[in-house]
């Protein structure tokens, strides 16, 4: 059954993506990794995926950007008589509005955007009475992010970004890197 279901989103996302290109919608993927600090946390690492979407009835510049993006973190801790274990992790779903600064070489952007966060902590430690306990939430939180492009060749683009994802008691800044494809 979730080789069917796996099997038909990989279906319905090449058949938008390729109703997005041949309605001159989809400018490009970006792919990267992040480094991520949360609220209270030590930093980590995540990865993420963008589609680029534009349109000629937008003024030059600006993208529509839907992302996700998904991070784990876990901790173990042993000493004698003592076993204490904890993961934390965060799906989100968003859509970020890009302008990038049109110039030759390098190019600068900004952005805001909307994003759904789907996080949940699970922590182990039988010893204290904590059998499996787990927390789960899903909040809703502003973005904003800055970075530059470094053009590699004519459909290719380094790209570094810092994002701030407000989220009361769970805010998160990512160092982000990555590789942009563009038609």
């Amino acid at each position: 059954m979730r080789i069917v279901l796996r099997f038909c989103v990989v279906t319905l996302l090449l058949l938008v993506s390729a109703a997005l290109a041949r309605a001159q919608v989809f400018s490009g993927v970006d792919l990267m990794t992040s480094t991520v600090m949360q609220q209270h946390q030590s930093s980590f690492s995540g990865l993420s995926a963008r589609v680029g979407l534009r349109s000629a009835r937008i003024v030059a510049g600006f993208d529509l950007l839907p992302y996700v993006e998904y991070w784990r973190n876990g901790t173990r801790i042993e000493v004698p008589g003592f076993t204490i274990t904890s993961t934390r992790k965060d799906a989100t779903l968003g859509a970020d509005v890009r302008y990038t600064f049109q110039r030759e070489g390098w190019r600068p952007y900004v952005g805001a955007g909307l994003g759904v966060h789907f996080l949940s902590t699970e922590v182990d430690a039988p010893e204290v009475g904590l059998d499996h306990a787990t927390d789960s939430v899903i909040k809703g939180g502003l973005s904003g992010l800055v970075g530059i492009t470094f053009p590699l060749t004519r459909h290719l683009d380094n790209f570094m970004d810092l994002k701030y994802h407000h989220l009361p008691g769970y805010s998160q800044v990512k160092i982000n890197m990555g590789i942009a494809w563009k038609l």
